[in-house]
């Protein structure tokens, strides 16, 4: 049937889009936690980081407070935003089961 194989080609587009801005937002968790030297290339991948994954950070950072602890702080929004971002996808994938 064409309606069921376009339905899981969306399935699978929406999972792999899933699956890379996951991988994006652990790269940008990482890539804040190590003092990279400085390189033009790791410093545009850490730019590209910055520029795909903050604006998604900055609706939690609104509501969630940074923690502090002992001088450190400890940004929690990054945790919020990956359990939000697996649940919308869990939503997104049983309503396109559901086709």
């Amino acid at each position: 049937m064409p309606f069921a194989d376009a339905v899981d080609t969306i399935k699978d587009f929406v999972y792999y889009l899933y699956l890379v801005y996951l991988i994006c937002i652990i790269g940008y968790i990482i890539a804040s936690w190590i003092p990279l030297p400085y390189n033009t290339t790791l410093n545009r991948i850490q730019r590209f980081l910055y520029d795909v994954v903050d604006p998604y950070l900055r609706l939690f950072r609104r509501f969630i407070p940074q923690l502090s602890l002992g001088g450190l702080g400890l940004d929690l929004s990054p945790i919020v935003a990956i359990i939000t971002l697996t649940i919308v996808h869990s939503l997104v994938q049983r309503v396109l089961s559901g086709l």
